[in-house]
This record gives structure tokens, sequence and C-alpha cells, in this order.
């Protein structure tokens, strides 16, 4: 596995307190705990794009076969995570989707141990910043044809690169996307949540609730850098399902302690999605007001946990958008919104079997 040097953060006049215990050396190691537990080859680097920011990449191969003869026989699998996320949270999914074909994943810009740029504050252009570096990290790794795959505000980040590169989109899968309906008027139906809402929800987790207290007033994680040498716990009461998830891999509180440094890091990528959003669950420019500019030959899955937070009835209402394109629905039975986590192996079958459909 080759690593550079790592990003350091950028310098501003607005300095977070010394005694917040993290940096990206320990980001840096309890990410390689994580990865230590791929079986396949793994080549991890970071991705130099022409504004000299660098994207935090993995790709990963099956051990039985050359690398670049996967690469050249079988359209390749790209994953982006979402908000808070990183390449770490994949680990359940890396080895079984990297069996036919090449994998790759990287950090978002502004997340994880990818570059921390200034983001703006109008919601396009902070949408056009990362679809822009999400193409030309695609460009400077060579990829020229893709399955696309996108959890959260990754599947929102995933639509809006699709319409605007449709030539490099094999097939479109969004997992649990965030940002597809408009935010229903204050006291509908939809909005309190009655019978027949369009936009009939679980009732957000403890977590959702707490960061949507002070998205309106700061970035949406400000909250666990301000909470300094507590922070750490205070990720791991609000997050304790992150354990859970991955209690098969690990005993202790690795993935927690990755989530935690992923995001007590300088504020980047979530400037950008304040930036993008109303609250936490809705988008300034809601995707299903631009799914029609889809090509129309792009075949879309949408894979949704059936006691998420995340409104399934969406997908359904994209297959209405498109009648005469692919676009199909699938509801993954006992996941909240970390389908690939909560499911991994009905998750790795659904994308396998999606990815096999390609080629």
């Amino acid at each position: 596995m080759e690593d550079e040097t790592d990003i350091e953060a950028p310098s501003s006049w607005i300095r977070w307190p010394s005694w917040r215990p993290t940096s990206a050396s320990l980001l840096k190691s309890i990410e390689a705990k994580i990865l230590a537990c791929i079986q396949n080859d793994l080549w991890a680097r970071y991705v130099t794009l022409p504004s000299q920011d660098r994207i935090w990449t993995l790709t990963v191969a099956n051990k039985n076969s050359r690398m670049q003869s996967v690469s050249g026989s079988q359209t390749p699998l790209v994953m982006v995570h979402g908000f808070g996320g990183g390449v770490g949270l994949w680990i359940q999914n890396l080895d079984s989707l990297c069996h036919s074909r090449m994998l790759h994943v990287f950090d978002l810009l502004g997340f994880g141990r990818s570059s921390r740029p200034h983001f703006p504050s109008d919601a396009a252009l902070a949408e056009e910043q990362f679809v822009r570096s999400i193409e030309e990290w695609r460009a400077t790794l060579g990829v020229q044809h893709m399955v696309l795959l996108g959890h959260s505000l990754g599947g929102y980040l995933a639509t809006s690169y699709a319409i605007q590169y449709p030539e490099r989109v094999a097939h479109l899968i969004l997992v649990d996307p965030w940002g597809f309906p408009e935010r229903p008027k204050l006291g509908s139906e939809a909005e309190t949540g009655g019978q027949g809402s369009a936009v009939k929800r679980q009732a957000p987790p403890r977590w959702v609730k707490a960061v949507a207290s002070v998205v309106s007033l700061f970035n949406p994680l400000a909250v666990i850098r301000a909470a300094g040498p507590w922070g750490p716990g205070l990720v791991n009461r609000f997050r304790p399902d992150f354990k859970s998830k991955f209690e098969d891999l690990f005993d202790d509180t690795t993935m927690t302690e990755y989530i935690y440094h992923c995001n007590a890091q300088s504020p980047s990528g979530e400037v950008g999605f304040r930036a993008m959003s109303e609250s936490l669950g809705w988008a300034k420019r809601p995707m299903l007001q631009r799914v029609h500019l889809l090509s129309p030959t792009l075949p879309v899955t949408l894979l949704y946990g059936s006691r998420s937070w995340v409104d399934s009835s969406s997908g359904l209402h994209m297959e209405d958008l498109r009648p005469k394109s692919y676009t199909h629905t699938v509801v993954i039975d006992d996941a909240s919104h970390h389908v690939y986590a909560d499911q991994p192996q009905e998750f790795n079958r659904v994308v396998q079997n999606i990815c096999s459909s390609v080629d």
C-alpha cells in the first residue's frame, strides 16, 4: 500500500483549541487499522488535481487477478461516501465488490484525508466545486467509464455528476440519497408526517436531531470540535450504532474513533454542505427537480433501507419522472440509512448484480 505526505489543515485566522484530541496522523493511524482488514490487493494514494488539491483514494482489486487485466476487462465501480464519512466506512464491502472489477473509493474533497479547501456560500457554486473535483479526479486517474455509486450526500453529488458528464457513467446507483425531495411547506401534512404525506419518513435518529439543532448557527460538525477532549465520547454517545454495525470486524471503538477523526478536523466539506442545504434533511436545490436532465439511456437504481429516515418514495417519484428510462427502486429490509453497513451481504449482492448487468 502506497502512502504520501499527510494533508495539512489550511491556515485560518480561526484556530480551534489545541486540546482537541485529533490530528491528520491520528486519522491516518485509525484508518490503517481499518484497512488492514482488506484481503485483496490495495493501492492507497493521493490523486492530485489541477488545483493542487489532493483526493485520498483507494483502489482495490481481486488478489487472484492482475490489477491491469481486471481494469481492462470490466467496467470499474466508483463509490462516493456520504456527509461526514470516508473510505473506511466501506470496509465491509470492498473485498466483495472487487471480485470481478477494479473498485475505486475516495474521500470527497473537504472530508476525511482529502484536502480541505474553501467552499463558497452559494449552493450552486458549492455543488459545482464538489462535482468538478470528482471529474478532475476521474480524469487524473484515467477512468474512462464507470458504475457510479453514491451514498447520502454522495448520491446527490453522483446524480449531479451524471447530469454533467453522462458519457462517463454506465449505471448510477443511489444509496439512500440525500437532497432529492422538495421541503414541504410549513404546516402541511407532509411536513407533520400525516398518513397522506408524499414525504413520509421515519423519525430522524437522535444524532440527526442533535446536529440539526446547531446547523443553522454553525457548521454542522462544530459541536464535535467545540467539545474538545469530550468529542470522542460525544460521538460514542450519539452514534453507538457504528460500533454494532461493524462488530464483526472490531469489538472496540475503532469505527467511532474513525468517525471522530474524520470530522474533528478543520471544517471544509461541511461548509459546502451547509451552503447546499436548508437544514440537515433538505437541499436548497432539490435533485428531483433536475432528474429529467439525466440521459434517458442511463439506467438508475435506488437502494433504500427499510428503517431509514430518508424517504424512499423519492425513488418511486423518480421512476415517474423517467417513464421511458430504466429507473428501479430497491428497499433492503432491516437496514437504516447506512444500508451498506447494516446489511452488507445483501447490499453487496445487489450491487454485484447491477455491475454484472453493465458488463
